[in-house]
């Protein structure tokens, strides 16, 4: 079924308002400092509410129900993902945050540069840029397939066409333009989510949630390891991967740390990340919520299980919103998934940019153009198509696909800035070891050990790298003290217990 003109205009009403945006905020910006940190005024809540929506990208909103609801060893297990995130932001509050706020410029890395050396800081660059480079590829594609099933354009097609418009905005309005433009691709993500789901409850009726079958509503796993049990997503593995790789994706990934940098003030940024570690669960809940009931619909409705008959698990959402939708609500679906996809290619090109000219030619934000961060900003996403490209013939799922680039360079990446933050006794030499051998070993695993689950390789590439690093520094080991402040250990530790609560009250695996 083709979009109908009220769909179109939907969609379009969207993107002409996020461009228009993106003009705005362009007329005010004057340098590089403007353009990648927004002058470091961002408050808590634009912040908080960006990062939030900023890791929920179309990847989660195409790739998480389908998971649930078709994958072979998926369903609610996903959520075990969450109770690693407000261990993470506890880690990120303690340990690292008053060192990366003490930055003085729009790249995080300059943090490496300052305790180790130059050598360090472009190691630390060149892996962001490349695993971040790729991962945006992945995000594309997954707006793609959704883009290309509501409107018949081809997949490449689709995939360009995206990728131009992120690009248009994005190179406007800078990092203001991104975390303004995510709070409005929050509430449409989020309110597109929750009405699409209710729309399969009155569209099948009561039935669909008897019709679940009881194996996709199974939470914790606790059974198996990871290790060579090809239980990848198990509780274990999913606990201590998913510690380390938020730790190293919110405190380490220039795409969301330089919206710390952004703060006007440390107490904004510290907030934003306990807003986070409260919000993410809400917000995957609803989304793994409504790939269950799209389980329950593919049995309750053989129309809907004959349609997705010989097409890929990725379709499940594109399928249902182009086949069972009305008019409208078609297009706030597909408007919601793009804006999905745009909240997290636009702060990765945003800091793509922002690393480049910093970190690799040296060129810091004050003294930067705006039209070169512009121009920096286009070669990457010209860059990302070309990977998006890539991952359109891969196997595995995209949801599991941008996990798995992330963790090859995680782990590592987070111990290097530990040692710079935790232990003031390594050297360049030690960390720069230390960060050759945890990538080494994750390469390892993933070429000669395919039975340990991807997720093992952020803890495995970081206590590597943290145990080399240590080892070549020398005895004794000094060590800078971690404290949480009261209020925020209270908030985030209650948040991992009511998601252990929720996750015990489902069935269990």
């Amino acid at each position: 079924m083709p979009l109908a003109p009220l769909d179109l205009v939907v969609v379009f009403a969207y993107l002409a308002g996020i461009v228009g945006m993106s003009f705005a905020f362009a007329r005010r910006q004057r340098t590089g400092d403007d353009y990648f940190l927004a002058g470091r005024s961002m408050g808590r809540v634009p912040l908080a509410l960006s990062i939030v929506a900023n890791q929920a990208s179309a990847v989660s909103l195409v790739g998480a129900p389908a998971f649930v609801a078709l994958r072979e060893g998926g369903g609610l297990r996903w959520l075990q993902y969450e109770l690693a995130l407000p261990l993470a932001m506890l880690v990120l509050i303690g340990a690292l945050l008053p060192s990366l706020r003490s930055v003085p410029g729009s790249s995080i890395y300059a943090y490496a540069e300052a305790r180790f050396g130059r050598d360090t800081r472009r190691a630390l660059a060149g892996a962001f840029l490349l695993s971040r480079g790729l991962s945006l590829g992945v995000i594309l594609y997954a707006a793609a397939l959704v883009v290309a099933e509501a409107t018949g354009l081809a997949v490449a097609t689709a995939l360009v066409a995206i990728g131009l418009v992120s690009v248009l905005y994005t190179g406007l309005g800078g990092i203001v333009a991104d975390i303004w433009s995510d709070v409005v691709q929050l509430a449409l993500l989020w309110g597109g989510t929750f009405v699409c789901a209710a729309y399969v409850f009155v569209h099948a009726g009561p039935s669909v949630l008897q019709a679940i079958p009881e194996a996709r509503a199974q939470a914790l796993v606790l059974g198996a390891t990871g290790i060579g049990d090809g239980a990848t997503f198990a509780f274990w593995p999913m606990l201590f991967g998913g510690l380390f790789l938020y730790a190293s994706y919110y405190g380490c990934d220039q795409s969301q740390a330089q919206r710390l940098l952004a703060a006007r003030d440390d107490g904004a940024a510290r907030d934003a990340l306990v807003w986070n570690g409260l919000l993410r669960f809400p917000l995957v809940l609803t989304y793994c919520g409504l790939g269950l009931l799209l389980a329950g619909l593919l049995q309750v409705d053989p129309a809907f299980a004959a349609l997705m008959r010989d097409r890929p698990a990725d379709s499940l959402v594109p399928v249902f919103m182009i086949s069972y939708l009305p008019d409208g609500l078609r297009g706030l679906l597909l408007a919601a998934i793009l804006a999905a996809a745009m909240s997290s290619i636009d702060s990765a090109l945003n800091s793509l940019a922002a690393v480049t000219l910093e970190d690799v030619f040296g060129r810091s934000a004050d003294r930067q153009s705006v039209w070169l961060g512009r121009g920096t900003s286009l070669l990457w996403g010209l860059f990302a198509v070309a990977s998006g490209f890539f991952f359109a013939g891969a196997e595995k799922g995209v949801l599991e696909l941008v996990n798995l680039v992330g963790s090859a360079f995680y782990g590592p990446v987070l111990a290097v800035f530990v040692l710079g933050a935790v232990f003031p006794r390594v050297r360049q030499r030690d960390a720069l070891v230390g960060l050759g051998l945890g990538l080494g070993l994750n390469l390892a695993l993933a070429r000669f050990a395919p039975g340990v689950s991807w997720l093992w390789w952020n803890p495995a590439g970081f206590l590597c790298a943290l145990v080399a690093g240590l080892a070549l520094a020398g005895r004794p080991w000094s060590r800078t003290p971690i404290a949480v402040p009261r209020r925020e250990a209270l908030l985030l530790g209650g948040a991992f217990a009511l998601i252990l609560a929720a996750l015990i009250a489902l069935p269990r695996g």
